[in-house]
């Protein structure tokens, strides 16, 4: 049985991996190895540095944010229940990848277990599609807090919210679980070498000698409906928003009203602008160099993590105050 490395720099990772071949089962494979980024092997450490920058905000940015909604009673409110979602979904997602990331820019610690590789890969795409599914609440709870201001809080009671909650983890969870049921079910055939940073689905699949033909469309089809869908709501919503936004009578009152919308247009951009180079640079980006292409990958997920927390931190006046009130007390 033959492994076959894709540029590996490293020589000792290619002799453990071909003296590992002669007891790995490749039909049900044990262990995959994560190359990092290959092609920059050099360069993991520095390259290491901004990434884990950013882990860190995202930890402190996300948490700060959720201590700061639970101990303000005044920010009890449906938007920061949803930014509350919006955070957790954030740290299970960047929890989920970059420690592993880490670890193999620090320690080349590029073994990964074969379930928790798809464990993994279920949770990407599980905390994905729920995040997009919060960004529509949130689209939703702007649309009658402009559109019908009157009825806002008698629409979305926390009742409501906790079951637009329950939907979007649901949907998120049920979504996401043919992911690591197809995968684990392709024989792997040729070789445990994954030449990426975590356990990217097409990059897992493509080492299947089978027909994978099946997992590719239901990545497609997951991605043109949901994330199709989701953006067709929201685009819907924000058309009904601008409308009832240029039909006030002045223009101070227009700008103060577009103001709140400011910060869910800034969650909205973070998120789908590199979801959506990401996913075509993946598909039809053939010309692209690979590590560009997984240097995109990563900053899909580390990048609205990080961005969420600060753009509402910065945005919104409720929580930019009693952060300030927080490190003001703790001086």
């Amino acid at each position: 049985m033959q492994v076959t490395p894709f540029c590996l720099k490293v020589g000792d990772l290619l002799s453990y991996s071909m003296s590992d071949s002669n007891t790995t089962d490749f039909s049900s494979p044990s262990t995959f190895i994560l190359l990092g980024i290959p092609g920059l092997e050099a360069a993991h450490v520095w390259i290491s540095i901004p990434f884990c920058v950013m882990y860190t905000v995202t930890l402190l940015g996300n948490f700060t944010i959720l201590l700061i909604v639970k101990t303000e009673q005044r920010l009890h409110e449906p938007m920061y229940y949803f930014l509350c979602m919006l955070a957790v979904t954030d740290l299970l997602l960047s929890t989920s990848t970059v420690p592993k990331m880490l670890s193999i820019f620090w320690f080349n610690s590029r073994e990964i277990d074969f379930s928790l590789c798809l464990t993994q890969l279920y949770f990407i795409h599980c905390c994905i599609t729920m995040e997009s599914g919060i960004v529509v609440a949130m689209a939703l709870d702007r649309y009658v807090a402009i559109c019908d201001p009157l009825r806002h809080s008698t629409t979305l009671t926390n009742r409501f919210v906790a079951k637009i909650g329950l939907v979007v983890v649901l949907r998120g969870s049920i979504l996401s679980l043919p992911y690591p049921f197809l995968a684990r079910q392709w024989p792997y055939c040729r070789t445990n070498i994954i030449s990426h940073t975590y356990c990217e689905h097409i990059a897992v699949v493509k080492l299947a000698c089978a027909d994978i033909r099946i997992s590719s469309y239901y990545g497609l089809s997951v991605a043109f409906l949901v994330i199709g869908l989701d953006v067709s709501f929201i685009t819907v919503s924000y058309i009904q928003i601008l409308r009832a936004i240029f039909s006030l009578p002045t223009k101070d009152a227009r700008l103060k009203t577009f103001g709140t919308c400011g910060s869910h247009l800034g969650v909205i951009l973070a998120f789908y602008i590199p979801a959506l180079f990401s996913f075509l640079t993946h598909r039809f980006g053939h010309n692209v160099p690979p590590h560009f292409h997984i240097l995109m990958a990563n900053m899909y997920i580390l990048l609205p993590s990080m961005l969420n927390p600060i753009i509402y931190g910065v945005r919104t006046k409720q929580v930019r105050d009693r952060l300030i009130w927080h490190v003001t007390h703790i001086e």
